[in-house]
């Protein structure tokens, strides 16, 4: 004896011979895709993706409402959950992530942020400057500015020759020694960076007096090279490795100024939103920063002692200067 067709398999059957054409054409550009990535599809079926997505899904909600048989519902489902992914969802490679971070994230966000680079930048010369003006005035200003380890055999009383031997030592067991100490710059030279990004949320002061102690350093190590008639060789050691790391670690500094920015005025934001929305921007530029600190500690551990011409440094630190401001200046704008 035959079984009876009920009118919900009527239903179902008719449905699905009505719209089937579409949800094939759905699937098998699916597939393709992700066998062989969304390169693999023409730009003409790129547009008809949505279209036959929104096709589906309205399918799945006609089907919902008038109860069809749960396979078809079960398969609807999955097939507009696939293409929402496809449609919606990131699929990018790592090299594509890494890519569009590079190209336009990292140098819309700094872009973004260049009020809070004017202030770390205005707070380190403001510190270089006063570091300068007191050890030049008086020499004992120097113990209390630099800590010992940064000083190590550089103080007031090193001799002319000894202070010009930490410029251009050729001492050829150094070579064996640049891998290692690249590592510990970097990872010294990070730490101060993280610190300035990481200490923002305290409405960016601890920020502030990172940045100038930095800077007093700096200004104390020139003031002492000057006092020996050393000004322009010590300008150029520092400048082959330091157009970087005092631009990454400016725009740490920065990244923390957005951040205290956002916990002091909020806005018609909660804090915790404005927080939120800010630190996806100092994430992107602190992460950059870490890039360019590592570029910074290779110039250092190997380009300034190996290159021992004070012209030649001048020149890499001015390249790399140049490059930074045309990069972070350019880079990802629309047209370019």
């Amino acid at each position: 004896m035959a079984t009876p067709v009920s009118d919900n398999d009527l239903k179902s059957a008719s449905f699905r011979r009505e719209r089937e054409a579409t949800w094939k054409r759905l699937a098998d550009l699916l597939a393709r895709i992700e066998r062989n990535g969304i390169a693999s599809a023409t730009s003409q079926e790129l547009m008809e993706l949505p279209v036959l997505y929104r096709a589906t899904v309205s399918s799945l909600s006609v089907a919902r409402a008038i109860s069809l048989d749960r396979n078809l519902l079960t398969y609807l489902e999955s097939l507009a959950a696939r293409a929402y992914f496809c449609v919606y969802g990131s699929r990018s490679r790592f090299g594509e992530v890494f890519k569009h971070f590079i190209a336009v994230q990292l140098p819309e966000a700094v872009r973004a942020a260049r009020w809070h680079i004017a202030v770390a930048a205005g707070v380190t010369v403001l510190g270089v400057a006063v570091g300068w003006l007191l050890v030049g005035l008086d020499s004992d200003w120097f113990y209390a500015l630099v800590d010992a380890w940064s000083a190590s055999s550089r103080n007031p009383e090193s001799t002319t020759s000894s202070l010009r031997e930490t410029l251009y030592d050729q001492d050829a067991r150094l070579t064996d020694m640049l891998i290692a100490f690249v590592s510990f710059l970097f990872t010294h030279n990070a730490k101060i960076g993280i610190m300035c990004f990481a200490l923002g949320f305290a409405l960016g002061l601890p920020v502030i007096y990172l940045l100038f102690v930095n800077g007093l350093a700096l200004g104390a190590f020139y003031a002492l090279f000057a006092s020996h008639g050393l000004a322009a060789d010590f300008a150029g050691w520092i400048a082959i490795h330091g157009t970087t790391e005092l631009a990454a670690i400016i725009l740490c500094g920065a990244a923390g100024l957005v951040m205290g920015e956002a916990v002091a005025f909020p806005g018609r934001l909660k804090r915790s939103a404005a927080l939120k929305v800010s630190g996806r921007q100092a994430t992107v530029i602190a992460l950059g920063a870490v890039g360019m600190l590592f570029v910074a500690a290779l110039l250092e551990g190997l380009g300034r002692q190996l290159i021992q011409d004070t012209g030649l440094r001048f020149a890499i630190g001015g390249i790399a200067l140049a490059f930074w401001i045309a990069y972070f200046g350019f880079a990802g704008r629309r047209g370019l």
